[in-house]
């Protein structure tokens, strides 16, 4: 469970450095490729726990995978021509998001504080963080799409 959290952990801070690169039109190939990496490595070690039947994690990981792929594909076979750019851009954007997301209910699951204002995860206090973090990377998504002019 541990690996799988610092796998995780190293998606996330390397999904924001390529985030900011996006934002300032900046390329950041090694910060990339290790992005994209430790998130599919995320979602793939999440079917590796034991189950009997698909749970809301495991549906996260499927839509993660998918997307995932369409941005692997938009930014090294097709490297990024046209309009492969916004589709990378976006789906990067939305792997992010969803590696967030998940931390955010693992957060609310595991960390004393967070549990007691929101132990069912229905309450305020996590509906609340959720909206932020989408509001977020809607917000971050549709800036790191427009073209960053080049200079």
């Amino acid at each position: 469970m541990q690996v799988t959290v610092l796998i995780s952990l190293v998606g996330i801070g390397s999904g924001l450095v390529v985030m900011f690169g996006l934002l300032t039109g900046r390329r950041l190939d090694g910060w990339t490729a290790l992005f994209l990496a430790s998130t599919v490595a995320t979602s793939v070690t999440g079917f590796g726990f034991p189950f009997d039947h698909l749970l809301p994690s495991h549906k996260v990981g499927i839509v993660s995978l998918v997307v995932l792929a369409v941005a692997i594909l938009a930014r090294y076979p097709l490297h990024l021509a046209g309009a492969w750019r916004r589709v990378y851009v976006l789906c990067a954007a939305v792997a992010l998001y969803l590696n967030v997301f998940v931390g955010v209910v693992q957060a609310f699951l595991k960390v004393p504080v967070l549990n007691a204002m929101a132990p069912k995860q229905t309450e305020p206090p996590f509906v609340v963080a959720q909206g932020v973090v989408l509001a977020l990377f809607v917000v971050l998504g549709i800036a790191a799409a427009i073209e960053v002019p080049r200079g």
